[in-house]
Order: C-alpha cells, then sequence, then structure tokens
C-alpha cells in the first residue's frame, strides 16, 4: 500500500512512518520546516520527505491512505485536496490502534510531563529482559536509536499523548490505544489551544482509564491529587502506586539522584545507579519498574536495565563544550518541567553558571497561560534569555521584571546568539529548551563560542 502522511516530520506521525514502513507499506510525507532528531531519523530511514503542503505531493505519491497529523486543520491546502478528491484518510491514532497495538499487550505511559523518558525507560527494560517490544515514543531514546519499531509480538510500548488526535476527532490520542498497562505519571492543566480548562483534560484521561482492561494495571503517582480525582471518578482495574509508602518508593543515595534505593511497601528492592539526573527522573523510573513487573520483567532485571539507560535525545542533551562552556539541549516548554530540569543541572553543577535560554514557543505559553507561573520556574538560573515571538499578545516583562534583572527578551535568535557569546565564560552550563527547532541555535552557538 502507499500511504502518505501529513506533518511527518512531528515525533509521532514520524514513528507512525517508521511503523508503516516496517509493514511493508511504500511510505513518503509532506510537512514543513523539520529539524532534527526527526529529520534525520526519515532521511537515515530512507523516507521521501516532501516540503510544504503543496496539492501536487498528491499527484507524485498517488497514496492509497493518507494519514493525518493533529497539527493539520481545515484550510491547509494539502487538507483540502485531500478531501476534494475523496481520498480515504485517517488518524495516526487510528491507524497505529487498528492495524499495530490490535491483538497486542499495549504499555501506555500518558501524563503531561515525562512521558517520552519513562516510555523510553519501559521500552529498553522490556529490550533488557530480551522481550524484544515494539515502540512508539515521541522522541529517539540512545539506547535504540529510532523513535518507533514493530518489535515481536506481544508488548508493544506506547507514549500515549492526551493531545488531541486530528481535525475531523478531537479526543485525545490515547483513547485510541486500549492498553492492558497504562502508566499516569502526572496531570496539570496544558495545552490551552485545545481544552478549555483541567477538568476538560481530566475528562479524557477518565476515558482512558475507562479502556483498561479489570485484569490490567494502573501505574499511578501518588502525590498527584488530580490524578486521584481522576480516579474517583471511577475505576475498575487495580492500582500501584508510585512516590507512595504504599507502592513504590525511591531513596536518593546522592544530591544528583544518579544513585536511589527503590523500595515496594517498603520492602527493598535494590539500587539503580545511571547516569541520568534529577528526582524527576527518579519517579519515571519507579513506574517504567512497576509496568515492566507486570509484564513480568522481575524487578533485579529492571534495576540492571535502568544502570544502562541512555536518555531519550533532547532530554538535558550535551550537545557540546567550547573553552569549557558547555551547551545542553532540553524540550522543557511547560513551567513544571522547566523546574525539573533546573533543578536536576544545579544538583550537578553546584555553584557554576546556569544561563537558560528558552524559546516561548508553545501554544498555552504563547497564549499567556503560564505567564504568572513561568518566573518562579527559572529560579534556578544565573540568568535567563527568552525568545519572544512575533505573535506574542501580552508583555514579556510580566517574566523578565519578576526575575530580579537576571532576565531580558530578545527578538532574534541571532541577538540571543550574540549576547551568548559575549556573556558565557568558562564553567558555564548554557540550558537551552524548546519543543521546536529554535533556529538550530545549539550548533550556531558552539559554531560562534569557537569563532
Amino acid at each position: 500500500m502507499r500511504i502518505h502522511i501529513l506533518g511527518i516530520g512531528g515525533t509521532f506521525m514520524g514513528g507512525v512512518a517508521l511503523l508503516a514502513r516496517d509493514q511493508g507499506h511504500e511510505v513518503s510525507g509532506s510537512d514543513a520546516g523539520v529539524y532534527p532528531p526527526m529529520s534525520t531519523q526519515l532521511e537515515a530511514q530512507g523516507i521521501r520527505l516532501l516540503e510544504g503542503y503543496d496539492p501536487a505531493h498528491l499527484d507524485g505519491s498517488k497514496p492509497d491512505l493518507v494519514i493525518v497529523g493533529n497539527a493539520l486543520s481545515r484550510g491547509n491546502a494539502l487538507v483540502e485536496a485531500v478531501l476534494d478528491r475523496g481520498l480515504r484518510y485517517t488518524s495516526g491514532a487510528q491507524w497505529l490502534a487498528e492495524n499495530v497495538l490490535q491483538g497486542r499487550w499495549t504499555l501506555a505511559v500518558a501524563g503531561p510531563h515525562g512521558k517520552t523518558t519513562t516510555a523510553g525507560m519501559l521500552a529498553w527494560i522490556l529490550e533488557h529482559a530480551g522481550l524484544k517490544p515494539g515502540f512508539l515514543i515521541g522522541g529517539v531514546p540512545e539506547n535504540f536509536g529510532v523513535s518507533a519499531r514493530l518489535g515481536s509480538d506481544p508488548f508493544f510500548v506506547i507514549e500515549a499523548d492526551e493531545y488531541d488526535t486530528a481535525f475531523f476527532d478531537k479526543r485525545s490520542k490515547f483513547v485510541h490505544y486500549r492498553p492492558r498497562t497504562a502508566i499516569l505519571n502526572n496531570l496539570e492543566y496544558d495545552h490551552a489551544d485545545i481544552f478549555p480548562d483541567l477538568a476538560a483534560i481530566a475528562r479524557q484521561f477518565h476515558h482512558f482509564v475507562r479502556t483498561v482492561p479489570a485484569s490490567g494495571l494502573l501505574v499511578v503517582n501518588g502525590r498527584d491529587e488530580n490524578l486521584s480525582q481522576v480516579l474517583s471518578m471511577g475505576c475498575w482495574t487495580k492500582v500501584e502506586h508510585f512516590d507512595a509508602a504504599e507502592g513504590w518508593q525511591a531513596v536518593p543515595r546522592n544530591n544528583e539522584a544518579s544513585r536511589f534505593q527503590v523500595l515496594f511497601n517498603g520492602q527493598n528492592q535494590g539500587d539503580v545507579t545511571w547516569e541520568l539526573l534529577g528526582q524527576h527522573n527518579v519517579s519515571n523510573a519507579l513506574a517504567a519498574i512497576a509496568a515492566a513487573r507486570h509484564a513480568g520483567v522481575p524487578v533485579k532485571t529492571a534495576l540492571a536495565a535502568l544502570g544502562k539507560f541512555r536518555n531519550v535525545k533532547r532530554r538535558l542533551e550535551t550537545r557540546g563544550a567550547v573553552r569549557d562552556i558547555t551547551v545542553y539541549d532540553d524540550f522543557a516548554h511547560h513551567p513544571t518541567a522547566i523546574a525539573a530540569t533546573l533543578q536536576a543541572l544545579r544538583a550537578r553543577v553546584g555553584n557554576q553558571r546556569i544561563l537558560a535560554v528558552l524559546e516561548m514557543r508553545s501554544n498555552t505559553m504563547r497564549m499567556g497561560v503560564h505567564r504568572d507561573t513561568l518566573a518562579a520556574s527559572l529560579v534556578q538560573a544565573d540568568r535567563v534569555l527568552m525568545l519572544k515571538p512575533g505573535d506574542l499578545n501580552w508583555n514579556l516583562e510580566r517574566v523578565t521584571g519578576a526575575l530580579g534583572g537576571c532576565g531580558q527578551a530578545y527578538a532574534s535568535v541571532d541577538e540571543i546568539i550574540a549576547a551568548l557569546a559575549r556573556e558565557a565564560k568558562p564553567q558555564d552550563h548554557v540550558l537551552i529548551m524548546s519543543n521546536g527547532g529554535f533556529g538550530n541555535i545549539h550548533a550556531r552557538l558552539l559554531e560562534r563560542l569557537r569563532a
């Protein structure tokens, strides 16, 4: 079958492309402004990527099926062409449900924060145990080098996104997956362009909970009151909590949380020593251990696997160091994730300076939903440089002013690079945070520092 994917450069749709190709389909796709790691992954896998949304792309690919990404809406030239020509189309989540997940033991990881890293950990634990799982993850785990693969039956790990499915299906993606094992990492307000309030997101999470069978397992953050409210709406499945006395707990052995003890119902299960930083990643690990145990992996095997886990690209990833100035790339774009990333880096670098660079890219950020909490999430940084998008409809001085002179907004990536080149000095750490390509700022900054 010839499949053409609209929005193929997104992390989710790029993974769908790999799975369809692995099933033997001829796959191509259209997107605009694709950036690494998905652009390089698609190129390496030999999947044809067409720039932009010209309806002529359909003439060349002559698809039997079009898979439409949720970033595309009515008015897009290719979407309109698909509808006008009466072509067969579906969403990525629906295609997965019907062609990949049917009949498999699906392990789904949900929650606004930590999905990608936790799903990467879980897939790696199963792999280390010799189970050869399939997976689709919203990033590229270093242990695998790709974001998706079919794997061997029965296990399939999927990052379960609460964002909407497509322009013609406004349910959250994760309601399509029907997992046997589900992780609920956390729940707070995000995606303000889709959901009017937290209650609307909670309702989708409860729809997700309704799809897990009684013989399955829900692995739930025991400290998250919003998730407790979701379960109070009705729960028909066994629950194991993490970060809770009755359930899975971790005791950090050092300040960086790079070594920690794991407890289950107060009983010592052993220690993990790994490369990752931060208490948030310890919590992710507990969830992954619990989910893998449900799939039959002994806890000791999971602990050993985590000791060999390498993080997902763009999660506090070191992009390079020049003159003892280290540049990091991180996907954080919500105050909770920003604060967790900065706290993890601060625990590692001590009193050395952190220069935080933030792209105000997400729809929720641009709408100003986080304007009153953003400054507090950045307090661990010594300097904050923010890129102001042209369509921002609120005053960034609300944030920079609250940072006590440590924050400044810039109109372009070039201005930020110039400022960093002037200010950065040996032993500084430049933490760049964005959920987009950010104008290739990482490579350009490293080149500028070398000069």
